[in-house]
């Protein structure tokens, strides 16, 4: 199980918010801890521990007022570790590119291949045929209904017909390079794991997974790695004491094996 950092920039600051509360009206969002630093201090802060892999999520929409802020903060950071950290947030087949040229490693992208509440293949083998599969990550981000766990696009907002299965899993494999997954009722709470969701993704042998929501203690990162039998990376966001909370950053690396 591998650490990978996070950077989430909304109204073109670094903070950690609570998932479930993002809105794109008046670009609202619960905060849990809004950083006095930039998005390079972050990025230069991973790059001194060679932590590559992490993502950087913007959570404006390009319709916000407050989206070039945050593009602007991204790009500092992908400019800052070019190579060493990924980045989604709007991405569609004609910016993915840029985002590329500016450094980042890959592309992390969900409401452009899950369109109109499901996968729109056209748009998916567009962005492949843009970016190549191995600069691709597809976001397969969820919450809970009926018992099962749905893709959700918009940042989160809006329910696709997709339902996250083994079969699902398998055949968006064949698309990209890894998976990012956010439990999205419990991100931003530190209040436990989704330990089905995690249980379910363990069933994908030998693919990139990062895990992110819910995290809150050591405890909830053990049960993490026994749920996902040692196969999920994992994200952790408002927990971590770089955001104000109480898990400190070196013994998260140590725990996870990943220093």
């Amino acid at each position: 199980m591998k650490f990978r950092p996070c950077i989430d920039i909304h109204n073109g600051k670094v903070k950690q918010i609570v998932g479930g509360t993002l809105k794109d009206a008046g670009d609202q969002a619960a905060e849990n801890f809004v950083s006095q630093q930039d998005a390079a201090f972050y990025a230069d802060l991973y790059r001194s521990y060679s932590l590559k892999g992490g993502h950087i999520i913007l959570l404006n929409p390009a319709s916000s007022d407050y989206y070039e802020a945050t593009k602007a903060q991204a790009m500092l950071a992908l400019n800052t570790w070019p190579g060493g950290l990924q980045v989604g947030g709007g991405i569609h087949a004609e910016n993915a590119a840029q985002f590329l040229d500016a450094g980042a490693s890959h592309v992390i992208v969900t409401s452009y291949v899950f369109k109109n509440g499901q996968i729109s293949y056209e748009n998916l083998n567009r962005l492949v045929s843009e970016v190549g599969k191995e600069h691709l990550v597809l976001d397969l981000s969820c919450r809970r209904k009926d018992g099962e766990y749905y893709i959700v696009t918009d940042r989160w907002q809006k329910f696709t017909d997709a339902v996250i299965t083994p079969e699902l899993l398998q055949e968006m494999t064949t698309y990209c390079d890894e998976f990012l997954i956010h439990a999205v009722d419990v991100e931003g709470k530190a209040s436990g794991i989704e330990t089905p969701l995690a249980e379910l993704l363990a069933e994908l042998k030998d693919f990139p997974v990062t895990y992110a929501g819910g995290v809150g203690s050591f405890s909830d990162l053990e049960d993490l790695r026994r749920a996902g039998k040692g196969q999920l990376d994992v994200t952790i966001g408002s927990a971590l004491d770089l955001f104000g909370g109480s898990m400190e950053f070196e013994k998260v690396l140590q725990a996870c094996d990943s220093h």
